[in-house]
């Protein structure tokens, strides 16, 4: 049996916002609309988007985790540099910074963004 990763999945609040921010990141969404569900294919990987509302739908009994950030999604950049510029584009655009651009420990230029939902995204690439 081969199990192999092929999509992720964001809760939004506004999925509308959400693809926003990740078309800062790079990644080609069509506009959703008032629609409850959005995909857009990102290297062989499915981001899908669902609405609050259409989580409560599909399962009754969930609720939006608390206690910390609900996920964490990493995008590799193609150097130092555009680990500055991405970050600084992003923040620029008006969405949060959890960290500030770092060379990290362990060899890479690394930041931390966060998307409408919370949610924390790394930005990181090889010194």
């Amino acid at each position: 049996m081969t199990v192999t990763l092929k999509a992720v999945g964001i809760v939004s609040e506004s999925i509308p916002a959400s693809v926003a921010f990740y078309r800062l990141l790079g990644i080609t969404a069509d506009d959703p609309g008032d629609q409850p569900h959005a995909e857009a294919e990102v290297g062989g990987l499915r981001v899908m988007w669902d609405s609050v509302a259409a989580m409560a739908e599909i399962d009754p009994t969930w609720t939006r985790p608390s206690g910390g950030q609900p996920m964490t999604l990493a995008f590799q950049c193609a150097s130092p540099e555009e680990v500055d510029q991405t970050y600084a584009r992003v923040v620029a655009a008006g969405h949060g910074s959890h960290r500030e651009p770092w060379d990290a420990f362990w060899g890479q230029r690394y930041a931390v963004v966060v998307d409408p939902d919370g949610n924390h995204v790394d930005l990181y690439a090889a010194t």
